[in-house]
């Protein structure tokens, strides 16, 4: 199991619209193979960035979330919303305490 974070600036003014498409298409992207987990986070001082954190179980999961036409449409509507490039980072959890 590995973790993906990305990091995504948007314009403030499509804000309301990113939180529409995301409610909408969340749970298909949970729903994919090998997703365990999503969450989306706002930053508290700016709130134009927002992070992903989603829990896969394999490599090759996130790879075919990413080449299917649910993420093709999903980025295509997100990026063209952004105001400055995303980044993204796949991570081992090493500890994690409840």
């Amino acid at each position: 199991m590995f973790v993906r974070i990305v990091k995504m600036s948007f314009h403030s003014e499509h804000i309301p619209e990113f939180l529409a498409m995301f409610d909408e298409k969340k749970d298909s992207i949970k729903n994919r193979e090998g997703c365990e987990f999503l969450e989306l986070y706002q930053d508290k001082t700016n709130p134009e960035i927002f992070f992903t954190y989603s829990h896969w179980k394999h490599v090759d999961n996130l790879e075919a979330y990413r080449n299917s036409e649910l993420f093709k449409n999903v980025w295509k509507q997100t990026k063209a919303m952004f105001n400055d490039k995303p980044q993204a980072w796949s991570v081992d959890k090493l500890v994690s305490l409840s």
